[in-house]
Parts: structure tokens; C-alpha cells; sequence
């Protein structure tokens, strides 16, 4: 088990987080992953996440290296994700020396025309031995702690349907999901068909749906930042949630 939070310490920036009561933070979530023997995660499960896009939105600025609360993005979610799976991936195109602090094993999409979420999934299961991949975006700051427990109880021990995507407020929020190996060549025959969008490949293969609650009732877990104004607002959220979060 590696832990990933601790290299977030080790970005320049002046927070609560920084020296030693982050490294603290770092260990005390890094102590959370040591999880008793599960046949599900045991070798066969990784975390990707995903943030090979290009940011249009956000003036085409890298979103994973974009500060909330004086931290990269990127921390927020490996923050929340690293307690939950054994091993993460980061999907990213471009130069990947710009991850290196992170000391996370960075994959490129196959193809070279930034065809998505769905071919940052195809090339996380072509660089790794996993059967099952829970892929969040980048952008999701205030992902559950406890998202792979919820994701993974209706699925069967065998497929199908070997897929399970998160919901709140009545949306599903297609990149947040647990997905099974067998899936790997319907993706790629969706990616050779042109198909990019992962609302439209959900509706051709059958899944479960996975509602989560908002967190203290008013913070939806799947907020995700795509314009400017998103970011103040996360800010904000993330303000409020501190009083409420562990530590």
C-alpha cells in the first residue's frame, strides 16, 4: 500500500495542511487503508482518476493542478479516494513530469484525439492486471468517504452486470463508477464507433445505480468544478464542511 497523501505536502503553498499537522492528516488517512483481507480488493481493484480533459471551461488550466483551499485539486480527491483502494492511477495527457510530486503511476489515453473518459478507462485496464476499476474525475473535491462500500453492494461476486455508477439529486454522475474487466471490449468497440459520451454508453449497457445522500443534507458529494465561479463556490462548501468532516 502506498500513500499518496503525503506528497501533496510537499506542494508550495502556505495552509493549514502544510508541515507537520498535514503530514499528520497524512498519516492518520494512510493508517485508514490498512483494511482486513477482501477477496474484492485484494489485487484485483484499483482507483483512477481522471484528468486527462482539457479544462475548456476553466480557460484550458490544468484543473488538477488548480488550488481549493490553498491545496491542488488533485489532493482533495486523493485525500478522499486513498483510504478506500489499494492502488491509484492518475489518467492525464500531455507531460506527466508535471504529476511527479504526487508519486502516482500517471497513464495516457491510447489514442491522441482526447476522446474522453471512456479511453482514460480502456488505457487504465491495459496498463494494469485489476478486475475492477473505480474511476472518479479530478474535479470532484468532496467525493464520499465511503463511495467504494456503497458502489460495490449490489454487484454480484460474477457479472453481469459488472457496472455501477454513483447518483444524487436524481443525476447519475457517469465518471464516478465501479467497473469490471469483461467491460473492456465493449469500451474499445465503443471507442472505435466514434461513441465519446458516457451518459450515451450507460444507456446502451445495463448498470446499477447507486444513490448517495448530500452530506449534511445540503452539500451534494459529487460537486464538480468546470468554470470559475464553480471554484469560489467549492471554497465556500469547503469552509462549511470542515467544522463536520473527520479530521
Amino acid at each position: 500500500m502506498i500513500c499518496h497523501l503525503a506528497n501533496c505536502a510537499f506542494r508550495p503553498l502556505l495552509t493549514p495542511y502544510s508541515g507537520l499537522l498535514f503530514r499528520a492528516k497524512c498519516a492518520f488517512w494512510c493508517a485508514m487503508t490498512t483494511h482486513a483481507p477482501d477477496p474484492f480488493t485484494q489485487g484485483s481493484l484499483i482507483g483512477l482518476v481522471l484528468a486527462g480533459g482539457q479544462g475548456r471551461r476553466m480557460g484550458y488550466a490544468d484543473k488538477a493542478l488548480l488550488p481549493l483551499a490553498g491545496r491542488p485539486l488533485l489532493c482533495h480527491v486523493l485525500e478522499r479516494l486513498t483510504p478506500q483502494v489499494p492502488h491509484i492511477l492518475l489518467s492525464a495527457n500531455g507531460d506527466p513530469q508535471r504529476f511527479a510530486t504526487f508519486g502516482l503511476p500517471v497513464i495516457a489515453d491510447l489514442q491522441s484525439d482526447y476522446s474522453g473518459p471512456l479511453a482514460g478507462i480502456e488505457a487504465a485496464f491495459q496498463h494494469s492486471n485489476a478486475n475492477w476499476i473505480l474511476s472518479v474525475a479530478v474535479d470532484l473535491p468532496f467525493l464520499p468517504r465511503d463511495l467504494l462500500r456503497q458502489l460495490r453492494q449490489p454487484l454480484p461476486e460474477q457479472p453481469p452486470p459488472a457496472l455501477a455508477v454513483a447518483c444524487s439529486a436524481g443525476q447519475c454522475h457517469y465518471v464516478v463508477a465501479l467497473w469490471h474487466r469483461s467491460l473492456v471490449q465493449p469500451l474499445r468497440t465503443a471507442l472505435q464507433q466514434g461513441i465519446r459520451s458516457l451518459r450515451d454508453w450507460f444507456a446502451q449497457h445495463p448498470h446499477h445505480r447507486v444513490s448517495f445522500s448530500r452530506q449534511d443534507g445540503w452539500t451534494d458529494p459529487f460537486f464538480n468544478i468546470n468554470q470559475p465561479s464553480d471554484l469560489q463556490l467549492a471554497e465556500a462548501l469547503y469552509a462549511q464542511l470542515q467544522g463536520n468532516d473527520p479530521p
